[in-house]
């Protein structure tokens, strides 16, 4: 009888620390992201600042219990290498949702394996308008695509505003780079003209790894260009400035958020002067949020010049984790379906970097960027800076109403 008790108290705490240990595993969410290559900059800044936030929420003791741990993984940039991380960190990870996407051609090639699993993804960098848009009703009853970045929408709308609307400028030429980042980009910034009565008087494109610029710059010259709005990331925006200085011809560079890079304004030198972009996002401690944030990140990674190599990635990818978060608190599971309409009903207000996120999403809408949020940067000394001060002066306005 005694032997038969033991045996039996055995089998109960083996079960029980089973229990336990499996109570105690971390949940896994993917960030997928380019951490190698031009779009570097995008992707490290954001990774890092998903790690400041998972490292905030397991400090105070997690969710649901347990710990969360970021499963990182390089794209490269590469559509072909964002499936193939997409199917691993599904199949293989197992992880509840992931984080990321800088490249619009990535996030579109990739997004629809977690579609396919029922798994929340979250957007927090790559703005094409598709990017949200694969997966609605009638054929896809539940879209499990997010984004936490401002579309591209938004930002032709304020690109060209800014151009024509606000420094009155006629004559508008287009550079933009092959990929499908920089030709939907393209297409947006052409609408938004055709809503002003405009036409550009060039249109003109390069591809990836590009270092001359000169025949795309002299037709947009000869055409009597007084602006470039420009549609690429960061080393081909540098070929774009430096290459009008090599024909002594120089006017202003306005262009997508991708103009605030490290590797623009470093490439490009004193040339980065003076380019403006939308912004969600601009270091400067003008919130309690943003302050905290910003000594934060640069104590725990140090950047040179104490710049962040892409400040609104870092904020957004900060931002993303605790949308996530506050959605499986809410939800009380992991399991997807559930976490994705917690998602769409957030019942709690959450005082990001970026904004305060006050029900950012409903079923039909995946954007939580609204227009209202962005401001114009501009690149001065190297930084980038508020282009006017009445934005820097009043950031209330970029909470959600």
């Amino acid at each position: 009888m005694n032997k038969l008790f033991t045996l039996r108290c055995l089998v109960l705490a083996t079960t029980l620390l089973a229990a336990g240990a499996q109570a105690a595993d971390p949940i896994k969410i993917g960030i997928a992201g380019p951490l190698t290559g031009g779009s570097s900059p995008m992707g490290i800044s954001m990774r890092d600042g998903a790690k400041l936030a998972t490292a905030e929420i397991n400090k105070a003791g997690g969710i649901l219990g347990r710990q969360l741990q970021l499963v990182e993984r390089d794209d490269e940039a590469k559509n072909e290498r964002g499936v193939q991380i997409a199917q691993e960190l599904i199949n293989k990870e197992h992880v509840v949702a992931t984080l990321g996407y800088a490249n619009t051609g990535v996030a579109l090639a990739s997004t629809r394996f977690y579609e396919e699993a029922k798994i929340p993804v979250i957007d927090n960098i790559a703005t094409g308008s598709a990017v949200t848009k694969q997966f609605l009703p009638p054929e896809y009853p539940d879209n499990y695509v997010f984004r936490n970045s401002a579309y591209d929408g938004i930002q032709a709308q304020m690109i060209v505003e800014e151009a024509v609307g606000r420094r009155k400028f006629s004559k508008v030429a287009i550079l933009s780079d092959s990929t499908n980042y920089g030709q939907l980009g393209r297409e947006d910034l052409e609408k938004a003209l055709a809503a002003k009565g405009v036409k550009a008087v060039a249109v003109e494109k390069f591809n990836i790894k590009d270092v001359d610029m000169t025949a795309q710059l002299l037709k947009a010259k000869e055409a009597g260009a007084q602006v470039i709005l420009t549609y690429a990331i960061g080393p081909e925006l540098a070929q774009v400035a430096n290459g009008m200085k090599k024909l002594g011809w120089k006017v202003p560079m306005i262009g997508s958020w991708t103009l605030s890079m490290a590797n623009f304004i470093d490439n490009a030198g004193s040339e980065s002067e003076g380019a403006r972009m939308p912004e969600t996002f601009i270091q400067e401690p003008n919130t309690p949020k943003r302050k905290t944030f910003i000594e934060a990140y640069l104590k725990a990674y140090n950047p040179p010049a104490g710049r962040i190599p892409s400040p609104v990635s870092a904020a957004q990818g900060y931002d993303s984790v605790y949308l996530i978060a506050m959605a499986i608190k809410q939800a009380g599971s992991t399991e997807g379906p559930k976490v994705r309409a917690a998602l769409e009903s957030l019942n709690e207000k959450i005082d990001g970097v970026v904004t305060v996120y006050d029900h950012p999403f409903t079923h039909d809408n995946h954007e939580a960027i609204t227009a209202n949020i962005p401001v114009i940067g501009e690149v001065k000394g190297g930084h980038v800076v508020y282009a006017y001060e009445e934005e820097r002066k009043n950031p209330l306005r970029l909470e959600k109403h």
